[in-house]
């Protein structure tokens, strides 16, 4: 009996941490998007980003594809590091809504900061390829 507990408390462990095909290519892309924002590279913030990107920033500030890859291409907006913790993906046909808390730290206008934000993304699969639809960020409580 104790072995058969024991069986079953794996596979619901590791099926708890599973994640389907489609989720896991959407969180390689989240990881390249975090990669892009701190090297600043305007060929892969391009390539994630879709036409109609819709950009939201905590303070109401709402930037479009072009205004998003030139701020932080420029280094006006700099992110020396970003940590994504407490991440969910969830998948729905061509849909991907990925949550997270964002904790950066940041170098705007040669100014050291550190941020810490609630995240939502919206990922849109156009062709064979993931791109960012939409992203609101929002102040988390202290």
């Amino acid at each position: 009996m104790r072995k058969l507990v024991l069986i079953f408390a794996l596979m619901s462990t590791s099926y708890a941490f599973a994640q389907n095909k489609a989720e896991q290519s959407l969180a390689t892309v989240v990881e390249k998007m975090k990669n892009a924002m701190v090297s600043g590279e305007r060929k892969d913030l391009e390539e994630i980003a879709a036409t109609e990107l819709s950009y939201g920033h905590s303070g109401g500030k709402i930037e479009d594809k072009a205004t998003f890859v030139e701020t932080i291409a420029s280094g006006k907006s700099d992110f020396v590091s970003i940590d994504l913790t407490n991440q969910t993906i969830k998948v729905t046909g061509d849909i991907g809504v990925v949550r997270h808390e964002l904790h950066a730290k940041t170098n705007d206008g040669g100014k050291p900061g550190e941020v810490h934000l609630g995240i939502l993304l919206v990922w849109q699969l156009q062709g064979k390829n993931w791109k960012l639809l939409a992203r609101q960020a929002y102040k988390l409580p202290h």
